[in-house]
């Protein structure tokens, strides 16, 4: 919202993180993205473009800092899932994404997210975020793409409403940590080209 990539989120940790006096924190997590693959010189933005259609999305990078403010005991979701309905949306997810799905179809199946990444809006992308009770458990991530990121492309909305890409488990290597439906795959980059 503030500015291009993620400079505005980082500045918000950094400030946080000073108050809580623990600067440090902030590149341990770093480096804990970089040994699970997601790092990179053009950062996490640069790893999302390199998955992800219509290049860089503000709303998967905000999902990934979204994990960081839960781990820190920051993040206060709209919603928990109890362990067993949590449970049960990881072990089923997988086979689920195996078909093209949208966002109604993922609010039908899981309820409403724990967080939202992105807004209400039809026209625009988003990242829905679900959250058990158990802090230890990963969140899980639906990534929706519409064709626009921005107020500013809202005309190149391709659909009624966004469709799912991809399924992601957070904390896990980033190469094991994404699971994409068939449109997902269909819209992906071309390896080594960045979209745009």
């Amino acid at each position: 919202m503030f500015s291009q990539r993620d400079a505005a989120l980082q500045m918000l940790v950094d400030h946080l993180l000073f108050v809580e006096r623990q600067p440090e924190v902030w590149a341990e997590d770093r480096r804990s993205w970089a040994s699970r693959g997601a790092g990179s010189s053009t950062g996490l933005g640069g790893m999302f473009e390199e998955l992800m259609p219509g290049g860089y999305d503000q709303n998967c990078v905000a999902s990934v800092y979204a994990e960081f403010a839960h781990r820190r005991g920051w993040l206060r979701p709209d919603r928990l899932l109890p362990a067993d309905e949590h449970h049960a949306l990881r072990a089923r997810v997988h086979p689920w994404a195996q078909t093209d799905r949208s966002w109604a179809d993922v609010l039908s199946e899981f309820g409403p997210p724990s967080i939202l990444c992105g807004g209400t809006s039809p026209l625009y992308s988003k990242t829905l975020g679900y959250l058990g009770e158990d802090p230890e458990e990963p969140m899980v991530f639906f990534h929706l793409w519409n064709g626009s990121t921005t107020a500013a492309e809202s005309a190149r909305h391709e659909l009624d409403e966004p469709v799912l890409l991809a399924v992601r488990f957070a904390d896990t290597p980033f190469d094991e940590a994404f699971t994409f439906s068939p449109e997902g795959k269909r819209r992906r980059p071309k390896p080594g080209l960045l979209s745009g």
